[in-house]
């Protein structure tokens, strides 16, 4: 057993893509899963299904869309300001927040109404991008200062991972919610 774990810390280190995007994909699409259980098992949905379209929606979004791009953003963001002074810091937060997130955001509320089928797929983002960018701001920019000030650049998309569970669970109840 204990060769198995080494031999997968060792795939993984060496393909920190690979390790990004199970990682953030496991928590992005757990937050999907935890905001069902919770409709379903706390208040109490009247169907008792899963929704297993949703999860697919979110695995794409969790496994192949942001993980991938915050690898190469935050690789990017690296070799371009060094080290952890403030103001580099303030600089990757400012980019991160205000540069990334607004079309990251975009794509999400668009591409989920694609894939849901909708007529109108920018009505979702147009209702909703404000408040969601707004109420990101005050989430993400506390907790990018921690990912760029403390943090060791190998484990920036996984702690972004770990947000986005806490974020994404925000995300897909303001999703759910009638515009």
């Amino acid at each position: 057993m204990k060769k198995i774990v080494i031999r997968i810390r060792r795939f993984f280190r060496s393909r920190p893509l690979l390790k990004n995007m199970g990682g953030f994909g496991m928590l992005f699409v757990g937050a999907e899963w935890t905001q069902q259980t919770l409709l379903k098992k706390v208040w109490v949905d009247p169907d008792p299904k899963y929704d297993m379209e949703a999860f697919k929606r979110y695995s794409f979004f969790g496994v192949l869309w942001y993980p991938v791009i915050y690898h190469h953003w935050y690789k990017w963001l690296d070799v371009r300001f060094v080290g952890t002074g403030v103001a580099t810091v303030g600089k990757k937060i400012f980019l991160d927040q205000f540069v990334m997130e607004p079309p990251l955001l975009i794509a999400f509320y668009v591409g989920m109404s694609i894939m849901e089928g909708r007529e109108d797929v920018l009505k979702e983002c147009k209702e909703k991008f404000i408040t969601t960018f707004v109420s990101g701001c005050v989430f993400w920019l506390p907790a990018m200062a921690i990912n760029f000030y403390l943090l060791p650049s190998s484990l920036r998309v996984i702690f972004v991972g770990v947000c986005s569970f806490l974020w994404c669970n925000f995300i897909c109840w303001y999703k759910k919610q009638p515009a």
